[in-house]
């Protein structure tokens, strides 16, 4: 599997605030999307999370996002090691995801750019 690059998961209490910060740092302009109750606001390599704690609980167990070329090729990869996918691959505003759980404990959202 192609990993192209990774993002990094940051849960925020105010999403307007805390944008303008890493739009500053990073010098890129946030893509902004809901997915279910959260707002995120993808922001260079950053992913900013904002909602429910119900839900931000969930979402904090993800250690990083991982861009790869295909998913299914990821499924392939991740079943090989003994991985688990605990969810997906499902549709995203940007693509598809899966949520894995490694071998050794470590949970990893999986991403690509393909049309569901």
């Amino acid at each position: 599997m192609d990993i192209l690059g990774t993002s990094l998961r940051v849960c925020v209490d105010d999403l307007d605030k805390a944008v303008a910060v890493y739009e500053r740092l990073t010098g890129a302009e946030a893509v902004r999307f809901q997915r279910g109750g959260v707002s995120v606001a993808a922001v260079g390599c950053f992913f900013l999370m904002s909602g429910p704690e119900a839900e931000l609980s969930i979402l904090r167990k993800i250690t990083a996002t991982l861009a790869v070329r295909d998913v299914d090729e990821a499924v392939t990869d991740l079943t090989a090691v003994g991985a688990d996918i605990i969810a997906g691959p499902l549709p995203t505003p940007i693509g598809r995801n899966l949520v894995a759980r490694h071998p050794d404990g470590s949970v990893f959202e999986y991403v690509d750019r393909r049309s569901a």
